[in-house]
């Protein structure tokens, strides 16, 4: 899945640009999974949104992406990647348009938010992002749950904006369907270099791609680094005590 994915955006953002600006503005409003394009029934966009990206120059960011769901389609299969993304971008696109739709509706944003653009792949990369955590070694399993949710409440607080809200959602999305899908039919290999490059490369796309500008970026890795050195400390106090229990 993951090289198939990553050839359809190449080759939309290479037609996009082939065509010019204006028509690339075109074809991200027509796809976009906006509260407009929803309500009138262009429910296409749910799907095609994930093939158009507004994210400025594809090979800046198309290799971290790539390095994410390259390590999930390692550790589970292609079928499973496929469902854990369409899952966190059909699922998040929705909880955050019936979100959009209800503040409208209670006076707490404006109605022009209904047609501000939402295209591209960071619900399902989220997702999946999310969706990774039974894979963490389980010593640093809490680790790993407590700083993505941490840059994400981060990114919410500085930027204020649903889209920042949609990747926690997402991320949240992806921790849950780990949790619930059936389980892999063989044990997950084991963490090798190639595993662990993919991890690093991946993590570091995703927390730009939570962060989107400098400053949020700036003030959520310090503070999701303080949170999980604040949970290994903790779990390596409650360590001890649980072996004397056990004992």
């Amino acid at each position: 899945m993951t090289i198939g994915y990553a050839a359809a955006l190449v080759a939309v953002a290479t037609v996009l640009v082939l065509e010019g600006p204006r028509m690339q503005d075109r074809v991200v409003a027509h796809a976009s999974t906006n509260l407009h394009n929803l309500h009138q029934g262009r429910l296409g966009t749910l799907i095609g949104s994930a093939f158009v990206t507004d994210a400025g120059p594809i090979y800046l960011w198309l290799p971290g992406l790539v390095c994410i769901l390259a390590l999930a389609e390692l550790q589970w299969h292609s079928g499973r990647l496929a469902l854990t993304f369409a899952l966190g971008h059909i699922g998040t696109t929705l909880i955050v348009s019936l979100g959009l739709a209800l503040a409208i509706w209670l006076h707490w944003a404006p109605v022009s938010i209904a047609r501000v653009s939402d295209v591209g792949m960071s619900y399902g990369t989220a997702a999946v992002l999310g969706a990774l955590t039974p894979s963490i070694p389980s010593r640093w399993r809490a680790s790993w749950v407590i700083g993505w949710i941490t840059v994400g409440v981060v990114s919410i607080a500085c930027n204020q904006m649903f889209t920042e809200v949609g990747h926690l959602i997402a991320l949240i999305l992806g921790m849950l369907a780990a949790r619930t899908l059936p389980p892999l039919p063989r044990r997950a290999p084991h963490w090798t270099a190639l595993r662990l490059s993919l991890l690093a490369f991946g993590g570091l796309f995703a927390l730009m791609m939570f962060a989107e500008d400098g400053p949020t970026l700036a003030a959520a890795a310090p503070t999701a680094i303080a949170a999980v050195l604040v949970t290994q400390w903790v779990n390596a106090r409650r360590r001890p005590r649980d072996q004397v229990a056990i004992a």
